[in-house]
């Protein structure tokens, strides 16, 4: 399905990933837009808001980051996604861009087919009402059911899970692909009856993909900062 109404700016300083992307995202039935430095960047977003940001984080002038901060510290552009894209071996740079907003992260070398999918699951995203802990989810082989407080896996039912971990789970799996800190998390998942810390959550996060077995490593840790399901 096209994306035709669908704007994305792409912030990249290498001329050859510049035009692999938009040669690419065009094909794919985007509105393409692009930016070369930080502050073209900025001004871009001034005069259209993109419904998605591409953004490399070794940018001349202002840098990525620095970006990705300006951005989300505003009200009018904070909601727009931005998909950072990095080299390997900036990890620290990567914890920092997720620590100050970004939505996921793509390294250098990438696949084009898994960059598309991932922009088509965060746009869909961002037209999906707020999480939402009744709602079922169905992903992947499991059935996540808050009403009947049950986990099926292919049918078959995930036993002995706490409150909070069915409640990570149901998190994490409603926004597959997505990378959620242990604040985000805690916000999500801890009630009045629900006693839960920053470091409680790898503490949980452990009991957890323990009793998934075999589907353990649905859950991915994304080093320094948290958790995602991984949506495929």
């Amino acid at each position: 399905m096209a994306d035709a109404k669908k704007h994305i700016l792409i912030v990249e300083d290498e001329n050859d990933v510049l035009e692999l992307l938009r040669f690419n995202l065009t094909k794919e039935g985007f509105s393409v837009t692009t930016a070369t430095r930080g502050e073209d960047a900025l001004k871009a977003v001034g005069q259209k808001r993109p419904d998605l940001i591409l953004l490399d984080l070794m940018l001349p002038g202002i840098s990525g980051l620095e970006v990705c901060r300006q951005l989300k510290k505003e009200p009018r552009t904070s909601g727009i996604p931005i998909v950072m894209l990095t080299a390997k071996g900036e990890e620290a740079d990567i914890v920092v861009g997720l620590e100050v907003g970004a939505d996921d992260y793509v390294t250098k070398p990438f696949s084009v087919k898994v960059l598309v999918s991932r922009i088509r699951v965060i746009l869909r995203r961002q037209h999906s009402s707020s999480y939402d802990p009744k709602t079922e989810v169905h992903i992947r082989d499991l059935e996540i059911s808050p009403s009947r407080f049950q986990v099926l896996a292919k049918g078959k039912a995930i036993e002995g899970l706490t409150l909070t971990e069915f409640r990570l789970l149901h998190l994490l799996a409603s926004r597959p692909g997505w990378v959620l800190n242990r604040q985000q998390i805690l916000d999500a998942v801890r009630g009045e009856d629900v006693a839960v810390t920053e470091r409680a959550v790898d503490v949980q996060m452990v009991g957890l993909r323990k009793k998934l077995g075999a589907r353990a490593d649905y859950i991915e840790a994304v080093r320094g900062v948290g958790y995602r399901f991984k949506d495929a």
